[in-house]
């Protein structure tokens, strides 16, 4: 026997109480339902209960469907409701104002039950698929930083340098996703220093030849703790944890890669990070002013850096320092 609290709760918001009966039946052996005659209803409803879907009439006395989404889109408590238009309005433009006002899909009375069980499955689905995705950032989020911790950081650097290094993709022609999945997949850069010993990792001086390689082996460990992806986001998480420390002239490891052969998402990040690291107070250094940073760079373009995503990089200057200034250290 299914609990009742384990079922979905969808809210039905109809001003006729026969199509709020006529869903019921197709919906209640599957479904936790509550019920709205009124938008002012659906809207108290919809804020103080875990709605995960709401089926909205469009034409209802004193607030119209459409209202009540725009409503429900523009409050955060609801605004990743899935909202389902069920309607006796068939028209294309009808239609196409639900889908402005923020609905996900519409439905037209008379409704068929496979059809409304079908929308409300795959929507629900998607929900599901979306917070799966939002829990794996933030795993992946929280591993950046908790890499950071351990280095004497306070995890600001995770979240300035991928914010740069997605401002930097943009410039560089990714499209909207790309530039998002490398934003989230930069946090996983330097995750290989949990696998570095504390004494060598925060070490207050200069670190010998010895302990020098075990700290430039973080960038397979890093690559190890991710594992071998297929692609999406930790295949690129990956790729990024391996290469950002490889150099344009060969220099870099661990691989010694060298130009074009860098992968370009290692590439960005190389400069986001460098970037912030000069800039950023360190337990063993001052903060550089970003000029001296932008000088420094600019010597190693060439060496270092690609050229080209440098030279990108300091026409986003505008844009960079405003992030710089929004993920500021906390004082």
């Amino acid at each position: 026997m299914t609990l009742h609290e384990d079922k979905p709760t969808l809210l039905l918001v109809d001003d006729e109480a026969t199509n709020l009966q006529v869903l019921r039946q197709i919906l209640q052996d599957d479904y936790r339902l509550l019920y709205a005659k009124d938008g002012e209803k659906a809207l108290e409803l919809a804020q103080n209960n875990p709605v995960e879907l709401i089926l909205l009439d469009i034409m209802m006395p004193a607030m119209t469907g459409y209202e009540v989404c725009r409503q429900l889109k523009a409050m955060p408590a609801t605004a990743s409701i899935p909202v389902i238009f069920v309607t006796a309005l068939c028209d294309v433009k009808d239609e196409a104002d639900g889908f402005d006002a923020g609905a996900v899909d519409y439905i037209t009375k008379p409704v068929s039950p496979p059809i409304v069980r079908a929308r409300v499955r795959t929507h629900l689905s998607l929900v599901d698929a979306e917070e799966l995705r939002r829990s794996r950032l933030q795993v992946i989020q929280t591993l950046g930083q908790a890499a950071e911790y351990k280095d004497n950081e306070t995890g600001m650097h995770v979240i300035r340098m991928s914010y740069y290094a997605r401002q930097l993709a943009l410039a560089a022609g990714y499209s909207a996703a790309r530039a998002e999945d490398l934003l989230n997949a930069a946090p996983m850069h330097d995750v290989g220093k949990i696998g570095i010993p504390d004494a060598i990792l925060q070490k207050p001086g200069k670190l010998d030849a010895d302990e020098w390689n075990v700290m430039r082996s973080h960038a397979e460990i890093g690559a190890a703790i991710i594992g071998e992806h297929a692609g999406g986001l930790l295949k690129m998480a990956r790729t990024i944890a391996l290469t950002h420390h490889e150099k344009w002239d060969g220099s870099g490891y661990p691989q010694g890669l060298q130009g074009e052969a860098i992968p370009h998402e290692g590439r960005i990040v190389a400069i986001a990070d460098v970037f912030d690291a000069l800039t950023s107070e360190r337990p063993y250094k001052r903060a550089w002013t970003v000029e001296e940073a932008i000088a420094t760079m600019q010597r190693d373009s060439g060496t270092h850096f690609d050229p080209t995503l440098l030279a990108l990089f300091i026409e986003q200057l505008p844009a960079m320092l405003e992030i710089k200034d929004k993920w500021r250290e906390p004082v």
